[in-house]
């Protein structure tokens, strides 16, 4: 079982739960919304902002994490989840994955699969740069541009203690992170976009087949 990265104290206000990542946790709230789903699933809840914005609307959602401290519904390993399949109208994990070696992540990912009924939705980090401009023009407003960097080269990552990959880092091609996922699972990628205001994080909304 793959042994927990962090303590409880990395979910820190301020430090963790930044301004950005408030953004991030809106784009998730809305994906999952727009689902109408009636039961959640979400693998890694982190300091539990997400469930405990998703329990206000009214919609059963149960989590699962390997560290009690986080008090997870569910302790268990993300590569063998212990539900039926189908058993979850959506299942999701925000950040999660990459905390995984690749195979290992791909694995998780099958495990979503198998225990949801219609959608996975999960973000991850993209290492590609994106420069954005506002621009304001009178009588329309404010207009905004997310320009990717011409960089041609790619960077290696290195594992830092958490990240074990990211999307665009040499050997994770955007298209080839697509080709695996939808690969070991039998889901189309339906979508797929960065957060304007947080464009470190990139999702993926996923639907089975």
């Amino acid at each position: 079982m793959q042994q927990k990265q962090v303590n409880k104290e990395h979910y820190s206000f301020g430090k963790y739960i930044c301004e950005q990542r408030w953004m991030s946790i809106w784009h998730q709230l809305n994906e999952v919304l727009s689902l109408n789903p009636s039961s959640i699933l979400e693998i890694g809840p982190g300091p539990g902002l997400f469930k405990a914005m998703v329990s206000y609307f009214g919609i059963l959602i149960e989590t699962v994490d390997l560290d009690p401290d986080l008090h997870p519904d569910h302790i268990a390993s993300a590569t063998d989840l212990p539900f039926a399949s189908n058993s979850f109208d959506c299942v999701c994990a925000f950040q999660m994955l990459e905390h995984l070696p690749y195979d290992k992540s791909l694995q998780s990912f099958a495990e979503m699969v198998r225990v949801a009924k219609t959608h996975v939705i999960i973000s991850l980090p993209d290492a590609k740069n994106l420069w954005r401009y506002v621009f304001y023009v009178p009588m329309i407003g404010a207009l905004e541009f997310m320009v990717p960097s011409l960089n041609p080269w790619t960077k290696k990552h290195k594992f830092d203690g958490e990240h074990y990959w990211e999307i665009n880092t040499r050997g994770y091609a955007l298209k080839d992170v697509i080709s695996s996922f939808t690969t070991v699972g039998d889901v189309r990628l339906a979508k797929t976009f960065r957060v304007r205001d947080n464009p470190y994080h990139r999702f993926f909304l996923f639907k089975k087949s």
